[in-house]
C-alpha cells in the first residue's frame, strides 16, 4: 500500500441529516482546511444545496474541502419526496424509513472513496449512523463519532442510567412528578422524568437501530465533542472514564466565521431577507432586541407559537422573531393568526419576524442583541454563549433540558421561560401549551432586568464568551486538542503502514 503519511491527511465526513448535525460537521471541515487538511463531506442533494454559500466561500478561502452528493433512495424505502432532513420529515411515522434509505447510503459513500483520491484517514461519522463502523474497518481507518452534544449532557443522561436502573427496563426508578437529583456530576442538578430524552423510553420501530448505534460505539476511537474543556465544568475527565474512550473538545466550532461574510455564507438565507434584518436591527439601540428563535425541528402546535408571540408584544421591547416556514396545516394556521389580528401591523417598527432560515450567527454577534430567547439545543446554547448575552431557555426535547440546567443552574447565564415536560414528535397536540402569554413576559422582565441579578447574569455571559474565544485561539484547550487529534490520526494510519509492511 502506498503511503498515506507523505500525503496530506484526509478526513471523510459523514453527518446525519439535520441541521444541527450538519451545521457543526461543515465547521469543523473549514477549520481542518484553515491547516490545510483536506476533508470530504457527503450528503444528499436537498442537503448539499443548503450548504452552496458555505462550500463557496471555502472555495473563494482554497480551503481543500469537497462535498459529494449520494442518491437518497426515498421512493425506494416509501418516503415522500424531498424528506431528506429530518426537519421534512411531516410524522414520526416516517423514522424507521428515513434511518432505512439512510443506510442505503453506504454503498455510493464506500464507491466514491474507493474511487477517488486521496485515500481516507480517518472517518468522523455521525453517532447514529452505525454502518460507517463498517465503512472505516473495510478502510482500515480510525472511527471517531460526533452527534453534537455536550460532555455535560452525556454524563448526565449515562449517569441517571446508571443510578436509576430499572429491571423493569426503560422505565426507570424515578419520581413520576417531583424533580430527582442527577448523581455523579461535577455540580448536582435536578430534571424530571417527564424532562428526559424520548431514548429513555421504547423506540417503536426503532429498536434495531437503536441496537446497532449502541454495538458500533464500541469500535469508535473516540468522541469529537463541539466544546471546550473550561465550559464543561469537569465532565470531560469523567465521562471519558465511564465511557472508557477519548474525548477531544475542539470548539466552539462555529468561531471559525469569524467575519460578516463567513457568517452569512453560513447556512440557507435568501439574500433579500438577511440585508432587510440586518438594516432593521442596524435602527436599534445596543442590547436592547429580543431574539426569538426555536430551532429548525420546532414543531409546537400554533395556539403555543401564538402565546410566544403575545408575549413578545407584551414585552413594549424590540424583537426579531424566527418561524418555520411550510405549507403544512400548524404552519398556515399560524400564518391565519398572525392576518386576522393584524400583528405584524401593530408591531411595526419594534417587531421583525423571519419566515425560515435566519443568519443566526450575524444577528447574535449585533450590537442590538440584548438576550437570546432559543429552544437549548447545543449548537444554539454554544452560539448565545460565544455571542456573550445572557438566554432565556425554551426546551423541547432530545437533551434540551439537561442543556437547560447547564445555562441556569450551573453557568447562571439564562433564565427558564417554565416549561416541565418534554414535547415529543408527533405528540405535539396532546401536549398542548405549555408556556402561557404571562411567562414569556415574565422571563423577558427578568432577563433584562437591569438589577444587580441582571448585571451579574449578563457579566458571566461576558466571560464565558471570552473562555470560548480563548479555547480556539493559539495556545487555547480546544486548539491543542485539534493538534493531539490530528497527531492521534497520523500515529493510527503509521501503526497501520507498520502492519501491512510485515
Amino acid at each position: 500500500m502506498a503511503s498515506r503519511l507523505s500525503d496530506s491527511l484526509h478526513f471523510v465526513m459523514i453527518p446525519l441529516m439535520a441541521q444541527g448535525h450538519m451545521i457543526p460537521m461543515f465547521d469543523i471541515a473549514r477549520i481542518l482546511g484553515e491547516r490545510g487538511i483536506a476533508s470530504t463531506i457527503y450528503t444528499t442533494p436537498l442537503n448539499a444545496s443548503r450548504f452552496r454559500g458555505t462550500m463557496s466561500r471555502a472555495r473563494e478561502l482554497r480551503y481543500p474541502i469537497r462535498l459529494v452528493e449520494v442518491p437518497f433512495r426515498s421512493k425506494e424505502v416509501g418516503l415522500p419526496d424531498g424528506c431528506e432532513n429530518l426537519d421534512t420529515l411531516p410524522s414520526p411515522d416516517l423514522l424507521q424509513k428515513f434511518h432505512s434509505a439512510v443506510e442505503k447510503m453506504q454503498e455510493p459513500v464506500e464507491d466514491h472513496i474507493r474511487l477517488h483520491d486521496p485515500p481516507p484517514s480517518c472517518i468522523i461519522s455521525d453517532r447514529a449512523l452505525f454502518w460507517t463502523a463498517e465503512t472505516a474497518r473495510k478502510f482500515r481507518v480510525p472511527r471517531f463519532l460526533f452527534n453534537g452534544m455536550s460532555c455535560f449532557s452525556r454524563l448526565a443522561m449515562h449517569n441517571v442510567e446508571q443510578h436509576y436502573h430499572s429491571s423493569l427496563g426503560y422505565y426507570l426508578n424515578l419520581p413520576h412528578k417531583e424533580p430527582f437529583e442527577v448523581l455523579g456530576m461535577p455540580q448536582s442538578f435536578k430534571i424530571r422524568k417527564s424532562q428526559l430524552p424520548a431514548t429513555f423510553g421504547p423506540l417503536p420501530n426503532l429498536e434495531d437501530v437503536r441496537a446497532k448505534v449502541h454495538e458500533a460505539e464500541k469500535s469508535s476511537q473516540g468522541l469529537i465533542i463541539n466544546s471546550f474543556d473550561e465550559l464543561e465544568q469537569g465532565c470531560v475527565g469523567l465521562y471519558e472514564k465511564a465511557i472508557n474512550q477519548k474525548i477531544w473538545c475542539i470548539g466552539p466550532v462555529s468561531l471559525c466565521n469569524k467575519n460578516e461574510r463567513d457568517r452569512l455564507d453560513r447556512g440557507n438565507q435568501a439574500p433579500e431577507e438577511v440585508k432587510r434584518s440586518m438594516e432593521w436591527l442596524d435602527a436599534m439601540k445596543p442590547k436592547t432586541v429580543i431574539y426569538a428563535c426555536l430551532g429548525s425541528l420546532c414543531r409546537l402546535v400554533p395556539d403555543q407559537l401564538v402565546e410566544l408571540g403575545k408575549g413578545l408584544e407584551a414585552s413594549n421591547r424590540p424583537f426579531i422573531w424566527v418561524m418555520k416556514t411550510g405549507g403544512n396545516e400548524r404552519t398556515l394556521e399560524l400564518e391565519k393568526w398572525l392576518r386576522d389580528e393584524r400583528f405584524e401591523e401593530r408591531i411595526q417598527g419594534r417587531g421583525f419576524l423571519i419566515r425560515g432560515w435566519a443568519p443566526q450567527l450575524e444577528i447574535l454577534s449585533h450590537r442590538s442583541i440584548g438576550a437570546f430567547l432559543m429552544h437549548c439545543g447545543w449548537n444554539s446554547t454554544l452560539e448565545g454563549m460565544c455571542s456573550g448575552i445572557p438566554m432565556i431557555t425554551w426546551p423541547q426535547f432530545a437533551e434540551q433540558f439537561v442543556n437547560e440546567a447547564m445555562v441556569v443552574d450551573v453557568l447562571r447565564i439564562g433564565v427558564r421561560v417554565g416549561v416541565d415536560m418534554a414535547v415529543k414528535f408527533g405528540e405535539e397536540a396532546k401536549v398542548g401549551v405549555l408556556v402561557k402569554e404571562g411567562q414569556v413576559l415574565r422571563a423577558i422582565e427578568e432577563v433584562m432586568s437591569s438589577g444587580e441579578e441582571g448585571e451579574e447574569r449578563r457579566k458571566r455571559a461576558i466571560e464565558y464568551s471570552e473562555k470560548g474565544r480563548k479555547a480556539v485561539e493559539d495556545g487555547g484547550s480546544s486548539r491543542s486538542n485539534l493538534s493531539q487529534l490530528i497527531q492521534y490520526v497520523m500515529q493510527e494510519l503509521k501503526r497501520q503502514e507498520d502492519i501491512d509492511d510485515v
